[in-house]
């Protein structure tokens, strides 16, 4: 199964029970995502996007602890078996993100951009994986994936 086939099979909904589950999601996304993917995060403050990403960072062989909410330095950069490019938009209006050079990010085939508070980007590129993370309760989530449309 290519990458992309995998990551397709992964899309719709599914409800973790457990900050390990959702952990664990992110890490099964991360070990098959191919470079050039941009993931676009949405849900509420607490929901998991950050844990997700953990997860996702360890899948791509770096390691969990080193991947922090960028909400104060807006993007955080990690090398693994592909380049992490982790933006974290929650401190910034809508259309200010133009100046990050997050188009920059967008391009580069070895890197996997991820960006929390999509929302806020103003835009979303075309078949970015769309994931959003709803709050069911204190332990569980429900995780939605959809791929942008070209």
């Amino acid at each position: 199964m290519s990458d992309q086939t995998h990551i397709d099979s992964l899309f719709g909904s599914r409800v973790t029970r457990s900050p390990e589950e959702t952990f664990e999601f992110g890490r099964k996304i991360g070990e098959s995502i191919a470079g050039g993917s941009i993931i676009l995060l949405h849900g509420d403050l607490g929901a998991g996007k950050t844990l997700f990403t953990k997860g996702l960072a360890e899948g791509l062989g770096i390691d969990a602890e080193d991947v922090t909410s960028p909400t104060f330095t807006l993007v955080n950069i990690h090398d693994g078996r592909l380049r992490l490019y982790h933006i974290d938009l929650y401190r910034l209006d809508e259309g200010a993100c133009r100046e990050l050079g997050i188009e920059e990010m967008f391009a580069d085939p070895n890197g996997v951009t991820v960006i929390e508070w999509a929302e806020r980007l103003g835009f979303a590129p075309d078949n970015a994986i769309e994931i959003e993370i709803e709050y069911v309760s204190e332990s569980k989530r429900k995780i939605s994936i959809s791929r942008k449309a070209k």
